[in-house]
Protein backbone atom coordinates (compact mmCIF):
# COMPACT_ATOMS: atom_id res chain seq x y z
CA UNK A 1 0.00 0.00 0.00
CA UNK A 2 1.12 3.47 -0.95
CA UNK A 3 2.02 5.38 2.33
CA UNK A 4 0.62 8.43 1.22
CA UNK A 5 -2.77 6.72 0.83
CA UNK A 6 -2.04 5.77 4.41
CA UNK A 7 -1.37 9.04 5.14
CA UNK A 8 -4.37 10.22 3.80
CA UNK A 9 -6.39 8.16 5.16
CA UNK A 10 -5.56 8.26 8.62
CA UNK A 11 -5.95 12.56 8.33
CA UNK A 12 -9.55 12.32 7.70
CA UNK A 13 -10.39 10.44 11.26
CA UNK A 14 -7.28 12.84 12.97
CA UNK A 15 -8.92 16.09 11.65
CA UNK A 16 -12.51 15.37 12.97
CA UNK A 17 -11.60 14.49 16.26
CA UNK A 18 -9.39 17.49 16.73
CA UNK A 19 -11.76 19.61 15.14
CA UNK A 20 -14.57 18.52 18.21
CA UNK A 21 -11.78 20.03 20.66
CA UNK A 22 -13.24 23.56 20.08
CA UNK A 23 -15.97 23.11 17.31
CA UNK A 24 -18.94 23.07 20.45
CA UNK A 25 -18.14 26.55 21.87
CA UNK A 26 -19.52 28.75 19.08
CA UNK A 27 -22.84 26.47 20.05
CA UNK A 28 -23.26 27.35 23.60
CA UNK A 29 -25.53 30.20 23.24
CA UNK A 30 -27.77 27.82 21.44
CA UNK A 31 -27.26 24.85 23.57
CA UNK A 32 -29.14 27.22 26.35
CA UNK A 33 -31.88 28.25 24.50
CA UNK A 34 -32.50 24.64 23.28
CA UNK A 35 -32.07 21.99 26.44
CA UNK A 36 -32.14 25.03 29.16
CA UNK A 37 -28.55 23.82 30.18
CA UNK A 38 -27.76 25.30 33.64
CA UNK A 39 -23.67 27.27 33.18
CA UNK A 40 -22.41 24.22 34.86
CA UNK A 41 -24.01 21.87 32.51
CA UNK A 42 -22.43 23.80 29.59
CA UNK A 43 -18.84 23.69 30.92
CA UNK A 44 -18.99 20.32 31.36
CA UNK A 45 -20.33 19.68 27.65
CA UNK A 46 -17.21 21.29 26.33
CA UNK A 47 -15.29 19.77 29.22
CA UNK A 48 -15.98 16.50 29.40
CA UNK A 49 -14.61 15.89 25.97
CA UNK A 50 -11.56 17.08 26.72
CA UNK A 51 -11.33 15.41 29.97
CA UNK A 52 -11.69 12.11 28.54
CA UNK A 53 -10.25 12.72 25.55
CA UNK A 54 -6.91 13.50 27.57
CA UNK A 55 -6.93 10.80 30.76
CA UNK A 56 -7.13 8.13 28.11
CA UNK A 57 -4.57 8.74 25.68
CA UNK A 58 -1.78 6.62 27.37
CA UNK A 59 -4.08 3.93 27.78
CA UNK A 60 -5.39 4.22 23.97
CA UNK A 61 -1.60 4.18 23.13
CA UNK A 62 -0.94 0.92 24.91
CA UNK A 63 -4.23 -0.83 23.50
CA UNK A 64 -2.52 -0.40 20.40
CA UNK A 65 1.02 -1.30 20.74
CA UNK A 66 -0.70 -5.18 22.50
CA UNK A 67 -4.03 -5.08 19.38
CA UNK A 68 -3.11 -3.81 16.43
CA UNK A 69 -2.73 0.13 15.91
CA UNK A 70 -5.45 -0.05 13.06
CA UNK A 71 -7.66 -2.51 14.93
CA UNK A 72 -7.87 0.18 17.65
CA UNK A 73 -7.86 3.02 15.19
CA UNK A 74 -10.75 1.60 13.52
CA UNK A 75 -12.82 0.83 16.80
CA UNK A 76 -12.18 4.33 18.28
CA UNK A 77 -13.71 5.62 14.81
CA UNK A 78 -16.42 4.15 15.68
CA UNK A 79 -17.03 4.89 18.72
CA UNK A 80 -16.35 8.04 18.04
CA UNK A 81 -18.68 8.14 14.91
CA UNK A 82 -21.59 6.66 16.98
CA UNK A 83 -21.15 9.31 19.91
CA UNK A 84 -21.27 12.12 17.74
CA UNK A 85 -24.98 10.91 16.20
CA UNK A 86 -25.96 10.36 20.35
CA UNK A 87 -24.43 14.02 20.60
CA UNK A 88 -26.99 15.33 17.83
CA UNK A 89 -29.86 13.29 19.16
CA UNK A 90 -29.54 13.86 23.33
CA UNK A 91 -32.32 15.48 24.81
CA UNK A 92 -31.29 16.70 27.57
CA UNK A 93 -28.03 18.28 28.85
CA UNK A 94 -27.41 14.87 31.14
CA UNK A 95 -27.46 12.98 27.64
CA UNK A 96 -25.42 15.54 25.87
CA UNK A 97 -22.88 14.93 28.67
CA UNK A 98 -22.28 11.38 28.36
CA UNK A 99 -22.68 10.81 24.75
CA UNK A 100 -19.48 13.86 24.98
CA UNK A 101 -17.74 11.49 27.25
CA UNK A 102 -18.00 8.43 24.79
CA UNK A 103 -16.95 11.09 21.54
CA UNK A 104 -13.80 11.38 23.73
CA UNK A 105 -13.02 7.81 24.36
CA UNK A 106 -13.32 7.01 21.20
CA UNK A 107 -11.08 9.83 20.17
CA UNK A 108 -8.59 8.65 22.69
CA UNK A 109 -8.28 5.38 21.06
CA UNK A 110 -7.88 6.47 17.60
CA UNK A 111 -5.64 9.27 18.08
CA UNK A 112 -2.28 7.66 19.45
CA UNK A 113 -3.08 4.65 16.07
CA UNK A 114 -2.31 7.88 13.81
CA UNK A 115 1.30 8.58 14.78
CA UNK A 116 1.90 5.13 15.26
CA UNK A 117 1.14 3.82 12.27
CA UNK A 118 2.53 6.85 10.17
CA UNK A 119 5.96 5.99 12.41
CA UNK A 120 5.92 2.29 11.05
CA UNK A 121 4.83 3.06 7.41
CA UNK A 122 7.23 5.35 6.26
CA UNK A 123 10.90 5.09 6.39
CA UNK A 124 13.16 7.68 8.25
CA UNK A 125 14.29 9.26 5.60
CA UNK A 126 10.34 10.45 4.21
CA UNK A 127 9.05 10.37 8.11
CA UNK A 128 9.46 13.86 8.23
CA UNK A 129 7.40 15.08 5.00
CA UNK A 130 5.00 12.82 6.05
CA UNK A 131 4.55 14.55 9.53
CA UNK A 132 4.63 17.69 7.89
CA UNK A 133 1.42 16.67 6.52
CA UNK A 134 0.10 15.70 9.59
CA UNK A 135 0.89 18.61 11.51
CA UNK A 136 -0.67 20.36 8.71
CA UNK A 137 -3.50 19.14 8.98
CA UNK A 138 -3.55 18.57 13.00
CA UNK A 139 -2.98 22.35 12.87
CA UNK A 140 -5.74 23.70 10.64
CA UNK A 141 -8.25 21.41 12.28
CA UNK A 142 -7.84 22.08 15.63
CA UNK A 143 -7.69 26.07 14.65
CA UNK A 144 -11.20 25.78 12.42
CA UNK A 145 -12.95 24.63 15.01
CA UNK A 146 -14.46 27.99 15.86
CA UNK A 147 -14.67 29.19 12.34
CA UNK A 148 -16.95 25.91 11.26
CA UNK A 149 -18.92 25.68 14.12
CA UNK A 150 -19.89 29.34 13.57
CA UNK A 151 -21.01 28.47 10.10
CA UNK A 152 -22.77 25.41 10.91
CA UNK A 153 -24.61 26.57 13.62
CA UNK A 154 -25.54 29.43 11.84
CA UNK A 155 -27.28 27.55 8.46
CA UNK A 156 -28.32 24.22 10.73
CA UNK A 157 -28.84 24.81 14.17
CA UNK A 158 -26.38 23.32 16.90
CA UNK A 159 -26.93 19.73 16.39
CA UNK A 160 -25.63 20.07 12.92
CA UNK A 161 -21.96 20.34 15.24
CA UNK A 162 -22.10 16.35 16.04
CA UNK A 163 -24.15 15.41 12.75
CA UNK A 164 -21.71 16.48 10.44
CA UNK A 165 -18.96 14.10 12.21
CA UNK A 166 -21.38 11.33 11.44
CA UNK A 167 -20.98 11.15 7.32
CA UNK A 168 -17.10 11.77 7.77
CA UNK A 169 -16.49 9.19 10.56
CA UNK A 170 -18.09 6.11 8.04
CA UNK A 171 -15.87 7.57 5.09
CA UNK A 172 -12.71 7.51 7.62
CA UNK A 173 -13.84 4.14 8.93
CA UNK A 174 -13.76 2.77 5.47
CA UNK A 175 -11.11 4.63 4.00
CA UNK A 176 -9.01 3.05 6.78
CA UNK A 177 -10.64 -0.51 6.08
CA UNK A 178 -9.17 -0.31 2.61
CA UNK A 179 -6.31 1.53 2.36
CA UNK A 180 -4.44 1.19 6.16
CA UNK A 181 -2.16 -1.66 6.56
CA UNK A 182 -1.70 -4.19 9.72
CA UNK A 183 1.72 -1.85 10.34
CA UNK A 184 3.38 -4.38 13.38
CA UNK A 185 2.96 -7.83 15.25
CA UNK A 186 0.09 -8.04 17.77
CA UNK A 187 1.48 -7.99 21.72
CA UNK A 188 -1.24 -10.40 23.31
CA UNK A 189 -0.15 -10.42 27.06
CA UNK A 190 -2.29 -9.14 30.12
CA UNK A 191 -2.91 -6.01 30.26
CA UNK A 192 -2.29 -3.70 32.94
CA UNK A 193 -5.49 -3.22 34.69
CA UNK A 194 -3.95 -1.79 37.87
CA UNK A 195 -1.56 0.77 36.36
CA UNK A 196 -4.59 1.93 33.51
CA UNK A 197 -6.86 2.32 37.26
CA UNK A 198 -4.26 4.52 38.66
CA UNK A 199 -3.07 6.26 35.64
CA UNK A 200 -6.63 7.59 34.76
CA UNK A 201 -7.79 7.94 38.33
CA UNK A 202 -4.50 10.66 38.47
CA UNK A 203 -5.22 12.01 35.03
CA UNK A 204 -8.61 12.81 35.61
CA UNK A 205 -7.61 14.90 38.98
CA UNK A 206 -5.47 16.49 36.99
CA UNK A 207 -7.03 17.46 33.92
CA UNK A 208 -10.14 18.22 35.99
CA UNK A 209 -8.06 20.31 38.01
CA UNK A 210 -6.47 22.17 34.83
CA UNK A 211 -9.09 22.51 32.86
CA UNK A 212 -12.15 23.63 34.96
CA UNK A 213 -10.12 25.81 37.88
CA UNK A 214 -10.45 28.85 36.11
CA UNK A 215 -13.95 28.62 35.85
CA UNK A 216 -14.37 27.99 39.50
CA UNK A 217 -11.77 30.46 40.49
CA UNK A 218 -8.90 27.97 41.31
CA UNK A 219 -11.28 27.65 44.84
CA UNK A 220 -13.56 25.29 45.50
CA UNK A 221 -15.52 23.36 43.29
CA UNK A 222 -17.86 21.10 45.88
CA UNK A 223 -18.15 20.94 49.74
CA UNK A 224 -14.84 21.08 51.10
CA UNK A 225 -12.83 20.20 47.76
CA UNK A 226 -10.92 22.87 45.98
CA UNK A 227 -9.10 22.75 42.80
CA UNK A 228 -5.67 22.36 44.40
CA UNK A 229 -7.38 19.57 46.51
CA UNK A 230 -7.52 17.97 43.17
CA UNK A 231 -4.43 18.71 41.63
CA UNK A 232 -2.13 17.11 45.00
CA UNK A 233 -4.35 14.36 45.16
CA UNK A 234 -3.64 13.93 41.15
CA UNK A 235 -0.12 14.20 42.04
CA UNK A 236 -0.22 11.55 44.78
CA UNK A 237 -1.90 8.88 42.87
CA UNK A 238 0.34 9.46 39.90
CA UNK A 239 3.31 8.82 41.68
CA UNK A 240 1.49 5.92 43.11
CA UNK A 241 0.92 5.02 39.15
CA UNK A 242 4.71 5.50 38.36
CA UNK A 243 5.76 3.28 41.88
CA UNK A 244 3.97 0.15 40.62
CA UNK A 245 4.63 0.45 36.98
CA UNK A 246 8.32 -0.11 38.06
CA UNK A 247 7.51 -2.88 39.32
CA UNK A 248 6.09 -3.93 36.28
CA UNK A 249 8.81 -3.52 34.14
CA UNK A 250 9.30 -6.99 33.13
CA UNK A 251 5.37 -7.98 32.99
CA UNK A 252 3.80 -5.92 30.22
CA UNK A 253 3.14 -2.45 32.00
CA UNK A 254 0.93 0.22 30.71
CA UNK A 255 3.93 2.86 30.34
CA UNK A 256 7.14 1.22 29.20
CA UNK A 257 9.80 3.22 30.86
CA UNK A 258 12.19 2.67 27.74
CA UNK A 259 9.93 5.14 26.13
CA UNK A 260 10.95 7.79 28.76
CA UNK A 261 14.62 6.99 28.70
CA UNK A 262 15.04 8.32 25.43
CA UNK A 263 16.12 11.99 26.22
CA UNK A 264 14.78 13.84 22.79
CA UNK A 265 11.83 11.87 23.75
CA UNK A 266 11.15 13.32 27.15
CA UNK A 267 12.52 16.68 26.36
CA UNK A 268 9.94 17.11 22.92
CA UNK A 269 7.32 15.64 24.91
CA UNK A 270 7.48 18.61 27.02
CA UNK A 271 8.49 21.39 24.43
CA UNK A 272 5.21 20.50 22.46
CA UNK A 273 3.05 21.85 25.51
CA UNK A 274 4.52 25.26 24.12
CA UNK A 275 2.91 25.00 21.16
CA UNK A 276 -0.73 24.83 22.16
CA UNK A 277 0.03 27.00 25.06
CA UNK A 278 0.64 29.72 22.61
CA UNK A 279 -2.14 28.95 19.91
CA UNK A 280 -4.11 28.69 22.51
CA UNK A 281 -3.25 32.33 24.25
CA UNK A 282 -3.38 33.85 20.48
CA UNK A 283 -6.72 32.61 19.50
CA UNK A 284 -8.41 33.78 22.91
CA UNK A 285 -6.88 37.34 22.82
CA UNK A 286 -6.48 38.13 19.41
CA UNK A 287 -10.51 37.25 19.44
CA UNK A 288 -11.25 39.16 22.15
CA UNK A 289 -9.83 42.37 21.60
CA UNK A 290 -10.83 41.99 17.85
CA UNK A 291 -14.62 41.21 19.03
CA UNK A 292 -14.98 43.16 21.99
CA UNK A 293 -12.35 45.90 21.54
CA UNK A 294 -12.65 46.69 17.93
CA UNK A 295 -16.31 45.67 17.64
CA UNK A 296 -16.32 42.82 14.98
CA UNK A 297 -18.57 39.95 14.64
CA UNK A 298 -17.76 36.69 15.49
CA UNK A 299 -17.57 35.64 11.76
CA UNK A 300 -15.63 38.47 10.79
CA UNK A 301 -13.18 37.87 13.52
CA UNK A 302 -12.88 34.08 13.19
CA UNK A 303 -12.07 34.79 9.33
CA UNK A 304 -9.51 37.40 10.60
CA UNK A 305 -7.38 35.22 12.59
CA UNK A 306 -7.95 32.23 10.23
CA UNK A 307 -5.08 33.40 7.92
CA UNK A 308 -2.83 31.90 10.04
CA UNK A 309 -3.83 28.47 10.16
CA UNK A 310 -4.42 28.61 6.52
CA UNK A 311 -0.84 29.94 5.67
CA UNK A 312 0.42 26.87 7.92
CA UNK A 313 -0.97 24.42 5.68
CA UNK A 314 1.46 25.23 3.01
CA UNK A 315 4.80 26.13 5.40
CA UNK A 316 3.85 22.82 7.25
CA UNK A 317 4.40 20.79 3.75
CA UNK A 318 7.76 22.53 2.96
CA UNK A 319 8.59 22.05 7.30
CA UNK A 320 8.32 18.36 6.51
CA UNK A 321 10.95 18.51 3.69
CA UNK A 322 13.44 20.64 5.94
CA UNK A 323 12.81 18.21 8.58
CA UNK A 324 13.83 14.99 6.26
CA UNK A 325 16.89 17.09 4.73
CA UNK A 326 18.16 18.89 8.10
CA UNK A 327 16.75 17.26 11.00
CA UNK A 328 14.55 18.32 13.05
CA UNK A 329 15.76 20.55 15.77
CA UNK A 330 16.96 23.65 13.71
CA UNK A 331 13.55 23.55 12.18
CA UNK A 332 11.83 23.61 15.65
CA UNK A 333 14.09 26.35 16.73
CA UNK A 334 13.31 28.15 13.92
CA UNK A 335 8.95 27.74 14.48
CA UNK A 336 9.30 28.68 17.74
CA UNK A 337 11.22 31.87 17.34
CA UNK A 338 8.87 32.96 14.28
CA UNK A 339 5.72 31.74 16.78
CA UNK A 340 7.05 34.30 19.40
CA UNK A 341 7.58 37.30 17.08
CA UNK A 342 4.17 36.71 15.81
CA UNK A 343 2.79 36.94 18.81
CA UNK A 344 5.04 40.08 19.69
CA UNK A 345 4.09 41.59 16.71
CA UNK A 346 -0.04 41.36 18.04
CA UNK A 347 1.38 42.61 20.82
CA UNK A 348 2.83 45.72 19.38
CA UNK A 349 -0.28 46.35 17.34
CA UNK A 350 -2.53 46.42 20.15
CA UNK A 351 -3.08 49.96 21.14
CA UNK A 352 -5.72 52.14 21.77
CA UNK A 353 -7.06 53.81 17.90
CA UNK A 354 -5.40 50.87 16.06
CA UNK A 355 -7.69 48.76 13.35
CA UNK A 356 -7.74 45.24 12.43
CA UNK A 357 -5.18 45.79 9.72
CA UNK A 358 -2.67 46.32 11.92
CA UNK A 359 -2.77 42.99 12.99
CA UNK A 360 -2.18 41.11 9.61
CA UNK A 361 1.69 41.00 9.59
CA UNK A 362 1.77 39.51 13.32
CA UNK A 363 -0.93 36.77 12.28
CA UNK A 364 1.62 36.40 9.09
CA UNK A 365 4.28 35.81 10.87
CA UNK A 366 2.37 33.84 13.90
CA UNK A 367 1.24 31.51 10.97
CA UNK A 368 4.80 31.14 9.47
CA UNK A 369 6.19 30.03 12.68
CA UNK A 370 2.62 27.73 13.30
CA UNK A 371 3.84 25.66 9.79
CA UNK A 372 7.32 25.49 11.34
CA UNK A 373 6.90 24.33 14.38
CA UNK A 374 3.64 21.68 14.04
CA UNK A 375 5.70 18.80 12.98
CA UNK A 376 9.24 18.36 14.55
CA UNK A 377 8.30 17.60 18.46
CA UNK A 378 6.86 14.41 16.79
CA UNK A 379 9.55 13.35 14.43
CA UNK A 380 11.98 14.35 17.19
CA UNK A 381 10.12 12.44 19.47
CA UNK A 382 9.33 8.94 17.82
CA UNK A 383 12.48 9.26 15.89
CA UNK A 384 14.54 6.53 18.26
CA UNK A 385 11.47 4.32 19.81
CA UNK A 386 11.34 0.46 19.02
CA UNK A 387 7.87 0.64 16.93
CA UNK A 388 6.62 -2.14 19.26
CA UNK A 389 6.14 0.95 21.93
CA UNK A 390 5.52 3.29 19.29
CA UNK A 391 1.60 3.40 20.27
CA UNK A 392 2.18 4.28 24.14
CA UNK A 393 4.89 6.43 22.91
CA UNK A 394 2.38 8.47 20.89
CA UNK A 395 -0.22 8.76 23.35
CA UNK A 396 2.23 10.21 26.02
CA UNK A 397 2.95 12.52 23.58
CA UNK A 398 -0.78 13.67 22.52
CA UNK A 399 -1.74 14.18 26.30
CA UNK A 400 1.49 16.23 27.15
CA UNK A 401 0.23 18.35 23.78
CA UNK A 402 -3.65 18.06 25.52
CA UNK A 403 -2.37 19.59 29.00
CA UNK A 404 -0.38 22.63 27.01
CA UNK A 405 -4.01 23.50 25.51
CA UNK A 406 -5.59 23.11 29.12
CA UNK A 407 -2.57 25.29 30.81
CA UNK A 408 -2.45 27.61 27.99
CA UNK A 409 -6.47 27.97 28.40
CA UNK A 410 -5.94 28.51 32.24
CA UNK A 411 -2.87 30.64 32.76
CA UNK A 412 -3.90 33.36 29.93
CA UNK A 413 -6.98 33.31 31.49
CA UNK A 414 -6.00 34.15 35.01
CA UNK A 415 -2.99 36.85 33.63
CA UNK A 416 -5.82 38.38 32.05
CA UNK A 417 -8.20 38.88 34.47
CA UNK A 418 -5.15 39.96 37.08
CA UNK A 419 -4.72 42.56 35.45
CA UNK A 420 -8.32 43.66 34.48
CA UNK A 421 -9.28 43.60 37.49
CA UNK A 422 -12.34 45.53 37.82
CA UNK A 423 -11.95 47.69 35.06
CA UNK A 424 -14.62 47.78 32.16
CA UNK A 425 -13.85 46.10 29.18
CA UNK A 426 -16.08 47.39 26.64
CA UNK A 427 -15.23 48.49 23.02
CA UNK A 428 -11.90 50.78 22.95
CA UNK A 429 -11.47 50.12 26.34
CA UNK A 430 -8.03 51.09 27.41
CA UNK A 431 -7.86 48.47 30.39
CA UNK A 432 -8.79 46.02 27.69
CA UNK A 433 -5.90 46.84 25.36
CA UNK A 434 -3.59 47.27 27.96
CA UNK A 435 -4.20 43.70 29.52
CA UNK A 436 -4.38 42.12 26.10
CA UNK A 437 -1.04 43.63 25.63
CA UNK A 438 0.49 42.56 28.44
CA UNK A 439 -0.94 38.96 28.88
CA UNK A 440 0.44 38.67 25.22
CA UNK A 441 4.15 38.28 26.91
CA UNK A 442 3.31 35.39 28.65
CA UNK A 443 3.18 32.86 25.70
CA UNK A 444 6.25 34.48 24.19
CA UNK A 445 8.20 33.97 27.17
CA UNK A 446 6.98 30.43 27.10
CA UNK A 447 8.34 30.07 23.51
CA UNK A 448 11.65 31.77 24.45
CA UNK A 449 12.20 29.44 26.78
CA UNK A 450 11.30 26.39 25.22
CA UNK A 451 13.92 27.51 22.40
CA UNK A 452 16.14 27.45 24.13
CA UNK A 453 15.64 24.42 25.62
CA UNK A 454 15.72 22.81 22.52
CA UNK A 455 19.26 23.76 21.86
CA UNK A 456 19.64 20.30 24.50
CA UNK A 457 18.10 17.88 21.79
CA UNK A 458 20.98 15.57 19.85
CA UNK A 459 20.95 14.36 16.58
CA UNK A 460 19.11 11.76 15.92
CA UNK A 461 20.25 8.47 15.71
CA UNK A 462 21.93 7.78 12.04
CA UNK A 463 20.04 5.37 9.68
CA UNK A 464 22.37 2.04 9.40
CA UNK A 465 23.83 1.37 6.91
CA UNK A 466 22.78 -1.03 3.86
CA UNK A 467 24.47 -4.06 3.66
CA UNK A 468 26.98 -4.48 1.20
CA UNK A 469 25.71 -7.20 -1.19
CA UNK A 470 27.45 -10.16 -0.87
CA UNK A 471 28.85 -11.60 -4.43
CA UNK A 472 27.44 -14.78 -5.80
CA UNK A 473 29.68 -17.63 -5.97
CA UNK A 474 31.50 -18.34 -8.91
CA UNK A 475 30.55 -21.25 -10.81
CA UNK A 476 33.04 -24.19 -11.42
CA UNK A 477 34.10 -24.89 -14.95
CA UNK A 478 33.06 -28.51 -15.64
CA UNK A 479 35.99 -30.53 -17.20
Amino acid sequence: MRPWWVLAALCVGNSVSLLDTTVVNVAIPALVADLGATVTQILWVVSSYLVAYAVLLVTGGRLGDLYGARTVYIGGMALFTAASAACGLAATPGQLIAARLVQGLGAALLTPQVLAIVSRTFPAERRGAALGVWGAVAGASAAAGPTVGGLLVSAFGWRSVFYVNVPLGIIAVGLALALVPDTGARDRRRFDVLGTVLLTAALFLLAYGLIEGDAHDWGQVAGPVTVPMLLAAGVVVLGAFAAVEHRRQDREPLLPFAVLRDRNFRLAAILVCALPFSLNAMFFLTLLHLQTGLGLTASSAGLLVAVAPILSVAVSVYAGRLIDRFGGKYVMIAGYLAFAAGIAALAVAVRPGASWPGLLPGLLVFGVGMGLAAAPPAAIALHDIPPSLAGAASGLFNMSRLCGSALGGAAVGALLQVRLGDASIGASSPALVDAVRATYLLPVVVLVAATAAAFRLRPPAPAPAPAAPVPAPVPALSR
